[in-house]
């Protein structure tokens, strides 16, 4: 009996020494794949605020500079990109909202014929890359004459897939007794809608509104293919016309509008990563 019952003490004993090597080994994993991820960013920084020499010596004692910043916002029209971005997000989100919250409440609660096949047919969108309807896009766009225009970079992502998805999932949960007092009280069909489902899914649209925000503002390769002038270029395309040959390369001043670009989606997930990741938690993503 005793030499069984030191046997399984060593086996309990021996159990939490392997549980601490793999809890060693993920933490190690996850600091080097962070370091990894946040390596671009440290040198991009480095390079903006050191003089074109230093940019790749790594020199602790090299001289600090913010002109960099200052030379590549009065070497390309970073105004109007800022502000071209802005407008396109914006619209594309209110778009979002508006459309994607009444077909997300139709799905969730209309029964008529054909419902679940129309869902399904709206959830084909998210297999199909926006990158496969370049050609159609653009097409369509020439013959509504849009091309060059804002309006055309925002006008295929307006209804989203993903969006109607995680809204309908939302309104599912949503008890329908809230919305058979709502009618008790006198309200119609579309002030259920806005004073009852709308309001409980604030933690949905705030997830949707940070994911929308992001993808748009640094989508590439749509604004690339639909704008030819300045007043219609986002930062992403006015970037990378900035960081051709034909400016030379200068990877101080180049690293410096990056970072330009790339500080408001910095900040601002800096400032709602604890709501963003909460947003999703409660919105039901499994």
């Amino acid at each position: 009996m005793s030499t069984i019952a030191t046997a399984a003490a060593g086996t309990e004993a021996a159990a939490p020494s392997r549980f601490d090597v793999w809890i060693w080994i993920e933490t190690a994993a996850a600091w080097l794949f962070g370091i990894v991820w946040i390596a671009p960013l440290l040198y991009a920084v480095w390079a903006a605020i050191h003089p074109t020499g230093y940019a790749t010596t790594f020199d602790l004692l090299a001289p600090l500079t913010f002109e960099n910043f200052a030379t590549a916002w009065v070497s390309a029209p970073f105004a109007r990109y800022f502000l071209n971005t802005f407008i396109l997000v914006t619209m594309i989100l209110v778009a979002q909202f508006v459309l994607c919250t009444l077909a997300a409440f139709v799905f969730a609660r209309a029964d008529f014929p054909g419902s679940g096949i129309l869902f399904a047919l709206v959830l084909v969108q998210l297999m199909i890359t926006p990158d496969v309807l370049l050609v159609e896009n653009y097409r369509t766009m020439s013959t509504l004459g849009l091309v060059d225009t804002i309006l055309a970079i925002g006008l295929p992502y307006m209804a989203s897939a993903f969006g109607i998805f995680l809204l309908r999932q939302t309104f599912k949960q949503v008890p329908l007794e809230l919305e058979e007092a709502a009618r008790v009280e006198g309200c119609g069909t579309m002030a259920i809608l806005l004073r009852v489902y709308v309001p409980l899914a604030k933690p949905t649209y705030l997830a949707y509104g940070l994911v929308s925000v992001s993808f748009h503002w640094n989508n590439f390769l749509w604004p690339l293919v639909i704008t030819n002038s300045v007043e219609t270029r986002p930062l992403t395309v006015g970037l990378a016309v900035f960081a051709t040959l034909d400016q030379g390369i200068d990877w101080a001043i180049i690293s410096a509008a990056t970072l330009m670009t790339s500080a408001p989606l910095l900040l601002g997930f800096l400032l709602f990563q604890r709501q963003f990741v909460q947003s999703f938690m409660r919105a039901g993503i499994k």
